[in-house]
């Protein structure tokens, strides 16, 4: 199983072969891509010729530091704007684009959330939520076909959100039904509602897990902690995925805060490259 971490983590805009050699030699074999996220960015307001450069040139260097991008990471702000038609339609071609900029990248993967018109609790008509998400990702997964790029919709930390628990997640996709649709698992947000990932992992079908997202919590707040800081069992997680067959990357969505000093935050950086890699043996 391979190794990586989110492109937050190390990414820096002004030293980007840097950045990305670092991450290399702290022992990651790939990098989660997540500069999709906001679309709010130069990157977004680029003529599509531009776009594709600009992805085309970073993902040049992300392969000469010795990397591959096991993923991307589509848009997603917080709180959510799914309310309105004209929020859907914004989303939607954002995503579009985030799918061809992917395809651009030499990507696979691209993970996505689902939709929240009704904020991100349980209120609001849960039927209508299922119609609103299925009308949205049947028409996406046409785009993700055409790109040639894989889906996959991640469990969210929300208890009384539809559509947050694995289970939910796995029904939904089984529901649209594509090949081209899949699972992204987070490991923190399963804690948050109650799901060991280990045994989201056991009760997920073979074929429908596709990427990942690790880190850990106190089992109440979405805190992105490092592994072994929090409440998750671990070696139960790393022995479900081995069990499972899992072949992707074991991708980490943590970090060690920017602000500590320079040769610390090194020796730190260090130390998470190595819990990633014993959790993926």
């Amino acid at each position: 199983m391979k190794t990586g971490i989110m492109s937050p983590a190390y990414r820096d805009p002004t030293d980007l072969p840097g950045s990305y050699r670092r991450m290399r030699r702290h022992g990651y074999d790939c990098v989660d891509y997540q500069e999709f996220i906001d679309t709010e960015t130069p990157l977004f307001a680029a003529k599509d010729a531009e776009f594709e450069r600009l992805l085309r040139e970073e993902a040049d260097m992300i392969r000469a530091a010795g990397l591959e991008i096991s993923q991307t990471h589509g848009p997603w702000r917080y709180p959510p704007r799914d309310a309105s038609e004209g929020d859907r339609v914004e989303r939607f071609d954002k995503m579009a684009r985030s799918l061809h900029g992917t395809r651009v990248m030499g990507c696979r993967d691209m993970v996505v959330h689902p939709l929240m018109p009704f904020g991100t609790g349980a209120e609001g008509d849960r039927e209508r939520y299922f119609d609103i998400n299925f009308d949205f990702y049947r028409r996406l997964t046409r785009v993700a076909e055409a790109e040639q790029v894989i889906l996959c919709l991640e469990n969210m930390p929300m208890p009384d959100l539809p559509l947050a628990r694995p289970a939910e997640i796995l029904s939904f996709v089984k529901a649209i039904d594509s090949p081209n649709l899949r699972v992204c698992l987070d490991t923190g947000h399963c804690t948050m509602c109650g799901v060991s990932p280990a045994m989201a992992v056991r009760e997920m079908d073979p074929g429908y897990l596709r990427t990942l997202h690790v880190h850990d919590n106190d089992g109440r707040r979405d805190l992105h902690w490092l592994p072994y800081q929090g409440v998750i069992d671990w070696a139960d997680f790393s022995r479900a995925l081995h069990d499972a067959g899992f072949s992707g990357a074991l991708s980490l969505e943590t970090h060690i805060r920017a602000s500590m000093p320079p040769e610390l935050r090194e020796y730190h950086e260090i130390g998470l490259g190595l819990i990633a890699r014993k959790l993926a043996e």
